[in-house]
């Protein structure tokens, strides 16, 4: 399930962002449900998504909208009006677009394939991951670095932070003093923009530690928040990236600075629209890049990116339907064995006068007919399986050979 920029105002994006722990939280309430096996949550400054690996279809659903809505604080018929639901091979693509920056705000953005990254993470983390949404995701990366390094809408090296900072024309910073509020991903991510365009850079966070190390790495200067208003007394452009650090700039406190474009990429925002109403001050926020701004990517580069993707899909999707049959190949065989071997130990009885050589040799002979004679029908049913999803091939082979279900199943467990 996903709510996005796509789907959903910042106001509700905003109440259902959370961080690592939040996540944590929501990935336990919702495996607490029979209908769930296996569960991750994405969240970032313009989506909130939830994988699982459901049982029951409705079900599960009715669980994550539930105890989304709750941890949110929202009606439950206010987030089902925000949802896009995706199933089966619909979600696989999903994934695989939102790894490799396809579906985000700005198309081949780089930061997303850090956050599933983090998101897989966590869910390995709390034990609410199993085989199925580790081969999607773990392919999903893969899937978002081939992007980033195959196409050219990820050669780009395109971020939220660069498309606000070209919107509002800062393309050159050189000997303009720029101060990052925040020092998280996102604010790395703004402070490394800034450096790289010229600027003076200035990190300013709650915990000092943290705004250090993104400042020496970025050649910047760090402060602690308790004195950031000093700091944008000499501060030109500001780049706000907090969200949940409750960080809320008002006009009164930029009306005395020399700060005049401010990037807000906060969520929930950290600086107030009102700022400009004061004289020559710029802000871009979240809200207004999403829905006002046209995506600089080309309809050339978009195609050329969901090629690969789509590709990637049908890839996965294939080994995943032959990967389904596997048992039932398997359990076939397993019945074959078994028939040769009571048929073997028929034989010693009936003719009790044959060296061993020679029962070794008729049993080696009764194994390759038999290998023979379920090679091909085997081969077969997995390409079967791979290339169509119209037909139950595992359940034709059980049909047809009378394989017992609990030998399928004793197959499959790990």
């Amino acid at each position: 399930m996903s709510v996005s920029h796509r789907t959903a105002p910042m106001h509700i994006l905003s109440a259902l962002a959370m961080d690592a722990a939040e996540s944590a939280k929501l990935l336990d309430a919702v495996t607490q449900s029979e209908f769930i096996a296996e569960a991750l949550v994405l969240s970032t400054c313009n989506r909130t998504e939830v994988y699982v690996a459901s049982t029951r279809f409705h079900g599960g659903l009715e669980v994550i909208v539930t105890e989304l809505a709750a941890m949110a604080g929202l009606a439950e018929s206010d987030l089902s009006d925000h949802c896009s639901v995706f199933y089966e091979e619909a979600a696989v693509q999903h994934g695989f677009m939102v790894a490799g920056g396809l579906d985000s705000a700005v198309a081949g953005e780089h930061q997303i394939l850090g956050q599933v990254r983090k998101a897989l993470t966590v869910a390995q983390g709390e034990g609410t991951i199993g085989t199925t949404l580790n081969a999607l995701f773990q392919q999903a990366l893969r899937v978002g670095k081939r992007v980033q390094t195959e196409t050219s809408i990820g050669s780009a090296g395109r971020s939220l932070v660069s498309a606000a900072a070209d919107v509002l024309g800062l393309d050159d910073l050189t000997g303009r003093s720029v101060t990052v509020v925040g020092a998280g991903s996102m604010a790395a991510v703004a402070a490394h923009t800034a450096a790289d365009r010229g600027a003076d850079v200035t990190v300013v966070n709650r915990t000092f530690a943290k705004a250090e190390r993104l400042a020496e790495i970025v050649g910047g200067s760090a402060r602690p928040m308790d004195v950031l208003p000093s700091v944008l007394a000499s501060t030109d452009v500001l780049m706000s990236c907090t969200g949940a650090l409750g960080v809320h700039l008002m006009p009164e406190d930029i009306a005395a600075t020399p700060v005049r474009e401010i990037i807000d990429l906060g969520l929930p925002p950290d600086v107030s629209v009102d700022v400009e109403q004061l004289p020559g001050v710029r802000l871009m926020n979240l809200d207004r890049l999403v829905s006002e701004h046209a995506d600089p990517a080309t309809e050339a580069q978009v195609e050329s990116a969901n090629q690969l993707v789509r590709q990637e899909v049908s890839d996965f999707v294939a080994l995943r339907r032959a990967a389904a049959v596997t048992p039932t190949v398997v359990a076939l065989r397993s019945l074959g064995n078994n028939v040769l071997e009571l048929e073997h130990q028929r034989l010693r009885q009936r003719l009790p006068g044959l060296e061993d050589a020679q029962y070794e040799e008729i049993r080696q002979s009764m194994r390759r007919v038999i290998e023979k004679l379920l090679h091909q029908p085997t081969v077969n049913v997995k390409k079967a399986a791979a290339s169509s999803t119209d037909y139950d091939y595992a359940r034709a082979l059980r049909d047809l050979f009378a394989l017992d279900q609990a030998l399928v199943d004793a197959v499959r467990e790990p």
